[in-house]
């Protein structure tokens, strides 16, 4: 489950909250490839674990990877491995939370709640900016 922090001001304009505009708005410039990072104030609910995870993850710069292992040693612990990768795939905010950046130690494409195919076309977005072509996320 996914916790909104309240902004300042009006809470909602029509049906829609203004949080919600606003991450509607990132991510389509995302996807438009105008934006490389997020400003969208979250609260993700999980375990102290895993919101460390998630919030490791918010390190990971565009267009950029890091692997499972280099995380778990960031998080101080390389034996942790497999309990960051099951935190990863718990991640409620995909995307917005760079989960997709995440890969195997020998390069490969592993493990994303969202399928592989999706993965491997977050990282071909992100790394084909600017002037590249973008390949069909469908």
């Amino acid at each position: 489950m996914v916790t909104f922090v309240p902004e300042m001001g009006e809470e909602s304009q029509g049906v829609m909250p203004i949080v919600v505009r606003k991450c509607k708005k990132q991510l389509t410039e995302y996807f438009q490839g105008t934006r490389t990072q997020f400003n969208i104030p979250i609260a993700p609910e999980g375990t102290d674990f895993q919101r460390e995870v998630w919030q490791e993850l918010l390190s990971i710069p565009f267009g950029k990877t890091t692997s499972y292992a280099k995380q778990s040693i960031k998080l101080g612990d390389v034996k942790k491995i497999r309990a960051v990768g099951s935190a990863n795939g718990k991640n409620p905010i995909a995307i917005i939370i760079p989960c997709h950046r995440v890969i195997g130690s020998d390069g490969n494409l592993t493990g994303y709640a969202g399928g592989l195919d999706k993965k491997e076309w977050l990282l071909k977005h992100e790394n084909s900016l600017p002037g590249m072509t973008q390949t069909s996320l469908f």
